[in-house]
C-alpha cells in the first residue's frame, strides 16, 4: 500500500538524547530523509538546509526554544507543518502559539505510536495538497481542517469536517445518502431527514452556495478550476 510518509522528509528537534534515539529508532526508516538537531539553533540551520516537509520540535532547549524556532519556520515556510512536544509546565506557553504553524501538540510523556499516527495523517495531506479552493469563494486547509469563506474561517464541528472532505474527495465531489450515512454514523440506522437536517445546519454556517444537491443523485461541490 502506498504509504505518503515514506516520501516525507522530517526534521526532529529534541535535546534530549534518550528520547531523541528513540523516535530516530521509530522514525528514520518511515520516511525519506530523517534530520536530528540537538537544540533551536542547529535546528534552524537544518531547516533552511534540507526545506524538510515536516518539523517535530521540543520546546524547552538550550540556545533557541521550539517556540521561537517555530516562529522563524512559519516566517519563512508558512506551509510547513510543525509538531511540538511539550513537558506539562509548558502547557500556557502553547495557548499563544497559534499563529506560528503548530498543528498539533504532545504532552511528555506521550505514546510514540500516536505521534506517528499524526505524521501519517499530515503525510496524507500533504500528499493531496494544503489548500483546496471550492468555488467561487471557499479555501479548505486539509493541514489545519479549516474551511475559509473568502478570508474568513468559518467554525465546523468534526463531523462536519469529516463530510466536508469527503466530499472534496469523492468521485466527480459527489456523495449519495447512503454513502454520507455510511460515513458519518458508521453502523448506526439513520433516516434521510437526518442526513438533510445535518445538511442544512451545515449550509447555515457555510452558506447554501457551498453544497448543491442534484435531485436522485446526492451532494456535491463545485471545486475551483
Amino acid at each position: 500500500m502506498h504509504d505518503p510518509l515514506a516520501k516525507m522528509s522530517l526534521l526532529y528537534v529534541e535535546d534530549e538524547r534518550n528520547l531523541a534515539e528513540q523516535m530516530r529508532g521509530l522514525l528514520q526508516n518511515r520516511v525519506r530523509h530523517f534530520a536530528h538537531a540537538a537544540d533551536g539553533e542547529e535546528g534552524l540551520r537544518l531547516f533552511k538546509e534540507t526545506r524538510p516537509d515536516l518539523v517535530v520540535t521540543d520546546i524547552t532547549m538550550p540556545r533557541l526554544d521550539g517556540l521561537t524556532l517555530s516562529r522563524k519556520i512559519h516566517d519563512r515556510s508558512p506551509e510547513t507543518p510543525i509538531v511540538v512536544l511539550s513537558a506539562y509546565s509548558d502547557k500556557e506557553k502553547l495557548l499563544g502559539a497559534i499563529d506560528v504553524g503548530i498543528v498539533k501538540y504532545f504532552i511528555k510523556p506521550f505514546d510514540p505510536e500516536d505521534l506517528l499516527e499524526t505524521l501519517h495523517q499530515l503525510a496524507r495531506r500533504l500528499a493531496k495538497g494544503r489548500n483546496v479552493h471550492i468555488h467561487p469563494h471557499y479555501r479548505y486547509n486539509r493541514l489545519e481542517r479549516v474551511l475559509f469563506r473568502d478570508l474568513t474561517p468559518l467554525s465546523l464541528s468534526h463531523r462536519e469536517l469529516d463530510f466536508l472532505e469527503a466530499l472534496i474527495d469523492a468521485p466527480e465531489h459527489l456523495l449519495d445518502t447512503a454513502s454520507i450515512k455510511a460515513l458519518l454514523w458508521p453502523g448506526e440506522e439513520v433516516t434521510d431527514d437526518a442526513v438533510r437536517v445535518f445538511l442544512n445546519r451545515l449550509r447555515r454556517k457555510t452558506g447554501k452556495e457551498l453544497i448543491r444537491n442534484r435531485s436522485g443523485e446526492g451532494y456535491y461541490l463545485v471545486l475551483a478550476p
